[in-house]
C-alpha cells in the first residue's frame, strides 16, 4: 500500500457543541481502553476545531498508521500509512472503529436528546422512544419473522382444534395458507395503517428537531416536564411555526421552550427538514414505477419497508429515526433497496417459497412420522433445518435488493453507509467468527451486515449486473462458506 494519506469525513447527527464531547468519548472509550495499540496520543485545536491524533501500533508495537481527528461537523479524518507494508486491510479497520465509536457516541447522546418531528396538516403525534411503547415498536419493526411464526402457529393450533370436530383438520393447512394469502394480498393496507403520518404531494415534508440535553440534566428534565406537557410544548411550536407557513426554527424553540421554563441553549439544538415525497418521487422515477402510498412512523428506531403484493398497490413506511440518523444520499439508497422488492414482487415469492413447505410438511412429512422420525427431536431438527433454509433463500432476495439499488440509484457507498449505520451494533459484533455464523445460520432473513457492507464497497461504479439475483446467490453462497 502506498503511503498516501486517506481524507475522509464521517457524518454525525450531533450538536456542535458536542463535538469535543464526541473526541473525548473516542479517546476514553477506543485509545485508552486498548492502550498497547496506540501512541503519540495528543489534542490541539486547528482553525479554532479541537482535534486529536494519535498513531497506531501493530501487535509488535511496530507503527502503523498516523491519524487525526478535526472536531468539525462533519468530523474530518485523515489517515497515513507509516509505511508501505500497512495493507488497506489495516486502514479500512480503524476506520470502521472510528465509524463505530462515533455511533456508541451518538447512540448514548440519544438517550439525553429531545426529539420532536411534525408533517404539516397532520395530528400532533407524540415521539415512541421509550417504555412499552419502544418494545412494541421493536417487536414490529425488528421482530416481525418470529411473531409472525408464533401468531401463525397459535392460528393453526386453533384451527386444527376446530376442524377436528368435523372430522375436516385435513383442511387446516389450506385454509390457514388462504388466511396467510389474503394477508399478504392486504399487506399494503395493513402497513399504511401502522404509520403515523401519511406523506402526500401536498404534505411533503417531515420536520425534525433535536435537542441535545445535558446528560446530568437529563433525568432532571424528563421529571419536570411529563409526557403531557411536551406534547403541549411541541403543539405551540407547530402553531407558531408550521401552522403560519414558516420553518421551525431556534429562535422559536427558544422562545416557546422559555414560556414552559426551560432555557434552551442554541448550541444544543438543531433542525432538519425532509422532503420525502420527493426522495420517494425521485426514486420511483429511477425504477419507472408508479409512486406508493408513503407512510412514517414516528419512532426513533431507524428502518423502512416496503409492502403490497404488486408495484401498483405498494406502500412504503419510513421511521422518523431513518430520516433522523441517514444523509439524503442514503436514504435514497435505501428506498432504493425498498423499491427493487416492490418491483420484484419478493412478498408473494417468499409467501409461496414458506406456503408449499409448509403443505409438504403437513401432507408428506407428518403422514411418514411414524416411519421416519424415530424421535420428535428430529423432526424438530428438520423444522429447524427446513426454516434455516428458507432464511438462508430468503438473503438471496434481499442481497439482491442491494445491488439493484446499487445499479438503479447509482450510489453503492451511500447504501453501505446507511447498513453501517442502522446496524452497527451488530457490526460490531460480527467480528467474531462464532456471532457471524450464527448470524449466516439463524432465522433471519438479511444476509450478515459486515458481507452487505463490504460486497457494496466494492462495486464499481456505474454498477452493471446481467442478473442481479443469480449474482446475489452466488454471492451470498460464498459469503457463508467464507465465514467457517
Amino acid at each position: 500500500m502506498s503511503e498516501e494519506t486517506l481524507s475522509y469525513v464521517i457524518e454525525t447527527e450531533v450538536t456542535p457543541a458536542y463535538v469535543n464531547n464526541l473526541l473525548d468519548f473516542i479517546y476514553h472509550k477506543y485509545i485508552l481502553s486498548n492502550q498497547k495499540y496506540f501512541a503519540d496520543v495528543s489534542g490541539a485545536t486547528v482553525n479554532g476545531y479541537s482535534a486529536l491524533a494519535f498513531t497506531t501500533l501493530d501487535s509488535h508495537g511496530k507503527r502503523e498508521l498516523s491519524v487525526k481527528i478535526k472536531g468539525s461537523k462533519p468530523i474530518e479524518v485523515e489517515i497515513t500509512p507509516l509505511s508501505k507494508t500497512v495493507t488497506h486491510k489495516t486502514t479500512d479497520e480503524v476506520k470502521q472503529n472510528l465509524f463505530i465509536v462515533v455511533q456508541l457516541f451518538e447512540e448514548e447522546i440519544r438517550k439525553s436528546t429531545l426529539y420532536f418531528a411534525w408533517r404539516e396538516g397532520e395530528e400532533i403525534v407524540p415521539e415512541k422512544i421509550s417504555g412499552k411503547e419502544r418494545k412494541s415498536i421493536n417487536r414490529l419493526f425488528l421482530e416481525t419473522q418470529i411473531f409472525l411464526f408464533i401468531a401463525f402457529f397459535s392460528l393453526s393450533v386453533l384451527l386444527f382444534l376446530t376442524l377436528s370436530g368435523f372430522a375436516l383438520d385435513w383442511l387446516a393447512p389450506v385454509a390457514l395458507m388462504v388466511f396467510q394469502l389474503v394477508i399478504v394480498l392486504n399487506s399494503n393496507r395493513i402497513v399504511a395503517r401502522i404509520g403515523d403520518w401519511h406523506i402526500t404531494q401536498t404534505n411533503p415534508s417531515i420536520h425534525l428537531l433535536q435537542y441535545h440535553l445535558p446528560i446530568e440534566e437529563h433525568e432532571e428534565f424528563r421529571r419536570k416536564y411529563s409526557r403531557k406537557e411536551l406534547l403541549e410544548i411541541k403543539k405551540e411550536m407547530y402553531e407558531q411555526t408550521l401552522a403560519k407557513g414558516r420553518d421551525i426554527d431556534c429562535e422559536t424553540a427558544q422562545e416557546v421552550f422559555a414560556k414552559h421554563g426551560f432555557e434552551c441553549k442554541p448550541e444544543n439544538l438543531s433542525t432538519k427538514t425532509v422532503n420525502v415525497h420527493d426522495l420517494v418521487k425521485k426514486t420511483a422515477e429511477k425504477f419507472g414505477l408508479p409512486l406508493p402510498k408513503v407512510v412514517t412512523a414516528n419512532t426513533m428506531i431507524p428502518n423502512a419497508a416496503a409492502s403490497g403484493p404488486s408495484p401498483s398497490r405498494g406502500v412504503l413506511l419510513l421511521t422518523t429515526g431513518l430520516l433522523v440518523q441517514l444523509e439524503e444520499d442514503e436514504i435514497l439508497s435505501v428506498l432504493g433497496h425498498e423499491f427493487s422488492h416492490l418491483k420484484s414482487r419478493d412478498p408473494l415469492i417468499l409467501f409461496g417459497l414458506t406456503a408449499g413447505e409448509f403443505l409438504f410438511r403437513f401432507y408428506v412429512v407428518l403422514p411418514l412420522f411414524p416411519v421416519i422420525f424415530s424421535s420428535y427431536i428430529f423432526f424438530f431438527l428438520y423444522f429447524w433445518l427446513v426454516m434455516a433454509l428458507i432464511y438462508f433463500i430468503a438473503k438471496f432476495f434481499e442481497a439482491k435488493c442491494d445491488l439493484v439499488s446499487a445499479m438503479v440509484m447509482g450510489q453503492p457507498k451511500a447504501l453501505a453507509e446507511a447498513l453501517e449505520k442502522i446496524g452497527f451494533r451488530r457490526l460490531q459484533y460480527e467480528r467474531y467468527p462464532s456471532y457471524r455464523l450464527q448470524r449466516w445460520i439463524g432465522w433471519e432473513p438479511h444476509p450478515p451486515v459486515y458481507f452487505r457492507v463490504n460486497r457494496l464497497r466494492n462495486l464499481r461504479v456505474p454498477v452493471k449486473v446481467r442478473h442481479p439475483l443469480f449474482q446475489s446467490m452466488k454471492d451470498v453462497t460464498k459469503g457463508f462458506l467464507a465465514s467457517f
